[in-house]
């Protein structure tokens, strides 16, 4: 017996925003993500052969990431179909990000009028840059580059996984979301010009990232449309072939300008976010981040119906 019901992906969506909203993130010495940069952690330093060795991490992680989220949800539902959605939910959980990131990002744009020192401290939790010497606006700036960038990378791919494959089964999507993160994590800890053991992690996650950056610009960009028209102008100054299209988006809706000192600019013609319009910024990501639930719960029962040709029982 298994859960191969039209609602249960649809359930599992439900159960993974539940717990967000209501816990943001598991405890970090509990957390498989954290589990998993411990993995990945022994093979940041220099090797004889990088690329060898990173291509050979990249795949073997990626791998057994997608086989321990799909072997947790087979287990699950042998016990009962019930713990099948459970487990399926558990792991788009731990695989999604957003109520933590969006809460941390708030708070950092909050102290830059209150406590700059902290916000730029605080800031390292959100963006991958030296903080030391930025203004108020520009840490506010790395706040929101980072909420928009996360709801591509963070969000919108894992769930993409999953609304392509949980028609399938549960225990596939669960495999495609924890690939997908699997994919994210190596390219954030090892993805960098100066680790050449990352290089193949680096390309692979933008392979991966292609489509949900784009879906991501689409979707901020509702209400807007010349937004993804005006960002495209800006794309070029971001080395990245993925992250300017979340961020420069969500630039030109707001009617800010984006920077990362000395990398790229995005709508250099407009001021750096106050404090007002950074908010603005967030609440703005965190309602698409909303609507991408809706919309993946939308397309995964859908896809469901489609391949069954109706509507069936969860169990």
């Amino acid at each position: 017996m298994t859960a191969t019901g039209t609602l249960a992906p649809l359930a599992s969506i439900a159960l993974a925003l539940v717990l967000d909203t209501a816990v943001g993130e598991p405890p970090e010495r509990v957390h498989p993500v954290s589990w998993l940069g411990q993995v990945i952690a022994p093979f940041d330093r220099d090797w004889d052969r990088p690329l060898v060795v990173g291509g050979i991490v990249g795949g073997i992680v990626s791998l057994l990431a997608a086989g321990s989220g799909g072997v947790v949800v087979v287990l699950a539902d042998s016990i009962h179909p019930g713990g099948g959605v459970l487990a399926t939910g558990l792991v788009l959980f731990v695989t999604t990000s957003r109520r933590l990131l969006l809460d941390t990002a708030r708070t950092v744009i909050t102290h830059t009028t209150t406590d700059l020192p902290d916000a730029r401290t605080r800031l390292r939790a959100l963006a991958g840059r030296d903080a030391t010497a930025l203004s108020a606006g520009q840490v506010r700036s790395g706040a929101v580059e980072s909420a928009a960038e996360n709801l591509s990378d963070g969000l919108v791919a894992p769930l993409c996984a999953f609304v392509v494959l949980a028609p399938v089964s549960l225990a596939l999507g669960a495999a495609g979301a924890t690939a997908v993160k699997a994919v994210n994590t190596l390219d954030s800890m090892l993805g960098y010009e100066h680790k050449p053991v990352g290089t193949i992690s680096a390309r692979l996650d933008d392979l991966v990232m292609w489509v949900p950056a784009r879906v991501s610009a689409l979707l901020l960009a509702t209400g807007s449309v010349s937004a993804l028209a005006t960002q495209r102008a800006w794309l070029a100054t971001v080395p990245s072939p993925n992250a300017g299209w979340p961020m420069g988006t969500l630039a030109a809706v707001v009617g800010c300008r984006l920077e990362k000192p000395g990398v790229y600019t995005l709508n250099p013609d407009c001021p750096l976010p106050s404090v007002t319009v950074a908010h603005e910024a967030i609440q703005h990501v965190s309602r698409v981040s909303l609507l991408v639930f809706v919309l993946g719960a939308i397309l995964v029962t859908g896809f469901r119906i489609a391949m069954t040709g109706g509507v069936q029982p969860w169990f």
